[in-house]
């Protein structure tokens, strides 16, 4: 009799513990064409809510991390949103493709929950799509486009474009802008080819790279994600396109160093919103103090994707905090227009498409050999030009043209 009310005892305290932990929902693909993205936004998140955590929590409790693997399928996003509300989450946040947050954002928003999203980088995220309880932590295509495009204007000018691009939203997107930015506009003269989303055949990369080869361009652009950009660089090394084309992929990250190698990555352009040397050029105490717990978590740099994760629990936490408040209408007055310093230099919520303003910079992957003079031999990026994120990001006029008829977030 005892036992069965010590075991009453202890499920009625694990009831109330969990009762009173504060719930936060992550959308992350572990499986499919992102899942290398995916665990480092699960690490980063995880690394916040410890943090957290250590320090007492939010409003007297605990924070707790609920994931979900979304497969890179938006479909399977939003149905993660239900999930979650189910569970009692205050918060959603990730996604590893802008399609994922658009339809997982609407989703929360008719459940009253706040989206967060970090690898969605279409334009249409914080424009055509925007709504008051989406907001974007990544940089967009604008962004990307914009630090690009002044560097190459700089020192490749005049040059002949070729793009490969994937035919989803941010494909559409990083090609439009980067065209306008770089004035490879005319199709005529800078070609190229759209891939479907979605897992690809050899044939189609053999295609789109034998294409690129006959252009005769002097730049190619893969505006490609996940396992389809990994599968892209392999080819265009083995076929010796880096020997007469400067390659760049507007979208840079640890993960496709990582995973392609070194050798085949080696002088790559492209862009970053976060590296794990950032914090000691832009004197972020916070920010080292972040990458040496994750140096001791995983025994490896953290990337860019780990940091929007902890960037965003971070920044939700804080907002509960000045407010003393999980409601949604309340962090959004919160949020607005809000200013901070984390991980690197400052950083802006703003206040009337809810992008996250931040300096973005153009890298070059670093020498083979340089890589490997490296104790941990993860020293990859190199960074050759910034851009703040006012100047990078679109101005209100220009997103006013965006949105057509509707003028503000609804």
């Amino acid at each position: 009799m005892g036992r069965v009310l010590l075991a009453l005892l202890l499920a009625a305290l694990l009831g109330q513990a969990q009762a009173e932990s504060l719930k936060i929902g992550l959308n992350y693909p572990r499986t499919g064409n992102y899942k290398d993205e995916g665990l480092e936004l699960r690490r980063g998140a995880l690394l916040a809510v410890e943090a957290i955590n250590r320090q007492g929590g939010l409003l007297g409790q605990s924070l707790e991390l609920l994931s979900e693997n979304t497969d890179s399928n938006a479909a399977q996003a939003t149905r993660n949103v239900d999930h979650f509300a189910s569970q009692g989450a205050r918060m959603v946040f990730g996604s590893a493709t802008s399609e994922e947050a658009i339809a997982a954002g609407q989703r929360a928003r008719e459940l009253g929950l706040l989206y967060f999203a970090t690898l969605g980088y279409a334009n249409e995220v914080t424009g055509q799509a925007g709504q008051r309880y989406l907001f974007r932590e990544s940089g967009s295509a604008w962004m990307s486009a914009r630090v690009l495009g002044e560097y190459l204007s700089w020192h490749l000018p005049r040059q002949r474009y070729h793009y490969i691009v994937i035919d989803d939203a941010w494909g559409r997107s990083i090609e439009q802008t980067l065209r306008l930015a770089t004035g490879s506009a005319d199709r005529a003269r800078h070609g190229r080819s759209a891939m479907p989303p979605g897992p690809l055949r050899r044939e189609q990369y053999r295609a789109a790279m034998d294409k690129a080869a006959a252009s005769g361009a002097d730049v190619l652009v893969l505006a490609l994600l996940g396992d389809n950009l990994q599968r892209s660089m392999r080819m265009a090394h083995n076929m010796g396109l880096k020997r007469s084309m400067q390659i760049i992929v507007p979208n840079l990250t640890k993960s496709l160093v990582q995973q392609v190698g070194p050798q085949v990555m080696e002088d790559v352009i492209g862009t970053e919103t976060w590296t794990w040397d950032t914090p000691k050029l832009e004197n972020s105490e916070a920010g080292q103090r972040f990458v040496e717990r994750y140096l001791r978590e995983h025994q490896e740099y953290p990337g860019g994707t780990a940091a929007s994760a902890y960037t965003v629990v971070q920044q939700w936490a804080d907002a509960v905090r000045r407010s003393a408040s999980t409601d949604a209408e309340t962090l959004i007055t919160a949020l607005e227009g809000h200013r901070y310093q984390l991980l690197k230099d400052e950083q802006q919520w703003r206040d009337f498409d809810h992008q996250n303003l931040q300096s973005i910079y153009a890298v070059r992957v670093r020498k083979r050999d340089q890589i490997m003079r490296d104790t941990l031999k993860q020293h990859y990026f190199e960074i050759i030009h910034r851009m703040s994120g006012e100047q990078a990001a679109p101005s209100h006029d220009e997103w006013i043209q965006e949105r057509g008829e509707v003028l503000s977030l609804q």
